[in-house]
């Protein structure tokens, strides 16, 4: 017993110190971070003349797939675009099997005889999935550059104004813009997804910007220069975050992504648990199929190597659930280990750094980077308020994703499930009775429930043996799967 207590703790050590380089590569990224802000402060964004004669002719794509709720406004949406009708053409890219295809198809129908430029394009098969709809497309696009827009977003009327100019510079390939949400407010889930988010669209990617490392295109909200997507190799399929494979394939040849933190792109969160769930599944398991088809290449190429870490780092950031996830089952017996030993836990101290660092992360980019008007007392509040909470639904996701990047590396392979939106605004709108909510629970959440109960059991068994060095995990592992586990079945049930 003794060998496996001394294992444990081995194995234990090991978990930790892999998160806390994780956390410390976000760290780094938050210097960078800083210091671009420092140097250039609220420097303008280039911004485009409509009455320019030499404006570029764009290519708006719109991928649509069983988008009923939210087709019609986003088309209404992009039909406001400032920006010379001569000059840029809407195809909207319809892989519907339900209803939305009628709706779109009279919507295009409604602003073809106002005299846009707009077109319908449906395929029965959706082979490929998004990456397949963009594929198809792009021998009927006329444009020099693609803008692409998911369903759930309603860009800003001066959105090409604002990113066509970046391409001036020969080596842009790719103009990125930040994702602002719409029904942020919603609910104690939308403010907790929002709070993730705003860091990958802060310190994440303008950090990596600042420090010359990789970014990447986030699937919407962006533009790209047509030449580099055929210079890449175009739109690929053999993942499920096809946007994130074609940005590196393109930085691999040279290309540079242009990221524009201060303008946001409105979009809508998802609002109900098995939504995010089937989005987080997503993105998870394409971020491990794409570090699997990719990393080698990072290696093989010219980057330097501080680059290639913080690739790594990228690419792999979704194995961190996996270890999160293995932190907390190992923690209940390691209390165990720990008394039979006579062991300090005065070491896990160590490890400290890792959780400074992430909440040094998190508050730069929930409460200094003015995403929202309000006073820097009430972000503070809500940040001391929401961040603990925060803390719990990630771990008590890490299951949940841990699967997925499990699937991701062993190379299973699985559908693209698009994130159900439901044109949800404000608190008065509701998802219940609609169409497109999950028909069967994920098989994980009943585990969830389980390891409610599990880390309920480590914060009993803390107090009982007088060690309370997890008390606070195991009560935020408890809270987190507890969370999940509820809301998988109630908003299941709501359908």
């Amino acid at each position: 017993m003794t060998f496996f207590a001394y294992l444990l703790i081995v194995l234990y050590s090991v978990v930790l110190i892999y998160i806390t380089f994780y956390c410390l590569l976000q760290f780094h990224l938050l210097y960078y971070y800083k210091k671009f802000n420092r140097a250039n402060g609220d420097k303008p964004y280039l911004k485009a003349d409509i009455k320019d004669t030499d404006l570029p002719f764009v290519t708006i794509q719109l991928p649509i797939f069983n988008e009923m709720y939210v087709v019609e406004r986003l088309v209404d949406k992009i039909v406001e675009t400032n920006y010379p009708k001569d000059r840029y053409e809407i195809q909207v890219l319809d892989d519907s099997t339900d209803e939305t295809v009628e709706i779109s198809k009279k919507k295009v129908a409604e602003y073809k005889a106002k005299g846009f430029n707009i077109d319908f394009y449906h395929r029965i098969d959706r082979s490929g999935y998004k990456a397949g709809a963009l594929k198809a497309a792009m021998p009927h696009a006329k444009g020099e550059f693609i803008a692409i827009f998911d369903a759930d977003f309603l860009p800003r009327p001066d959105f090409l104004l604002t990113t066509i100019p970046y391409f001036k510079d020969p080596e842009v390939g790719v103009v990125q813009t930040r994702w602002e949400h719409i029904n942020e407010d919603y609910s104690i889930i939308t403010r907790l997804q929002a709070m993730q988010l705003n860091v990958h669209f802060t310190v994440e990617q303008m950090g990596r910007r600042a420090g010359n490392y990789m970014l990447q295109f986030n699937g919407t909200a962006g533009v790209w220069r047509r030449a580099t997507i055929e210079d890449a190799g175009g739109w690929e399929a053999d993942t499920l975050t096809e946007d994130l494979d074609l940005s590196y394939r393109a930085q691999l040849k040279g290309w540079r992504i242009a990221y524009l933190e201060k303008f946001g792109s409105p979009a809508e969160l998802p609002v109900e648990m098995n939504g995010l769930k089937s989005q987080q599944h997503r993105w998870m398991k394409g971020g491990a199929e794409n570090a699997k088809k990719l990393l080698p290449a990072v290696w093989r190429s010219d980057l330097k190597f501080g680059q290639k870490i913080h690739a790594t780092g990228h690419l792999m950031a979704s194995g961190v659930f996996l270890f999160v996830f293995l932190a907390g089952l190992f923690s209940v017996p390691l209390l165990l280990a720990l008394t039979q030993l006579k062991i300090s836990s005065d070491w896990f101290t160590l490890f400290m750094v890792g959780w400074v660092s992430i909440i040094a992360v998190y508050y730069v980019a929930n409460v200094q980077a003015e995403l929202k008007k309000e006073s820097h007392l009430k972000k503070v509040l809500k940040f001391l308020f929401l961040f603990p909470l925060f803390l719990a639904l990630s771990m008590g996701l890490s299951l949940h994703n841990s699967v997925a990047v499990l699937q991701g590396y062993r190379g299973k392979k699985s559908a693209f499930i698009r994130t159900p939106k439901f044109n949800i605004k404000g608190i008065k709108d509701t998802f219940k009775k609609q169409n497109y909510l999950a028909k069967k629970l994920p098989w994980t959440t009943v585990f969830e429930g389980f390891f409610a109960l599990y880390f309920l059991s480590g914060v009993a068994l803390g107090i009982y043996l007088q060690n309370f060095t997890f008390l606070i995990f195991h009560s935020l592992l408890a809270i987190g799967y507890g969370a999940i586990c509820f809301y998988s079945f109630r908003h299941w049930a709501v359908k």
